[in-house]
């Protein structure tokens, strides 16, 4: 219960911070402990299967109300940064990656 009061209270700090307006928070939860639910993991590389790892967005920018049904991956918080910020992906995998865009409105 310590965790979930601490992002809280940090969430609250940023929301209630001067640049809130050009913030996006995404929290994912990887405590998956090796096992994955009714949906098999989809094969993105030679490291091989990656397990569904839930993720919220909290931001002025994220849809209202939307469950968002895109594939995306870890590494699509890295993509988001690179193409929202106009930088070169830094490897193959974030290039391919989707970037939450389709939950976003910009």
């Amino acid at each position: 219960m310590g965790g979930e009061k601490h992002l809280e209270e940090l969430i609250d700090d940023i929301r209630n911070g001067p640049d809130w307006n050009d913030c996006v928070i995404i929290i994912t939860y990887d405590e998956h402990g090796g096992f994955w639910d009714h949906v098999a993991p989809p094969k993105i590389d030679k490291w091989g299967p990656g397990s569904r790892v839930p993720a919220i967005i909290i931001s002025p920018f994220a849809k209202k109300h939307f469950v968002d049904h895109t594939q995306y991956e870890t590494v699509s918080i890295l993509s988001l940064i690179e193409k929202r910020w106009g930088l070169k992906p830094l490897s193959a995998r974030d290039r391919k990656a989707n970037p939450f865009l389709n939950a976003m409105k910009f």
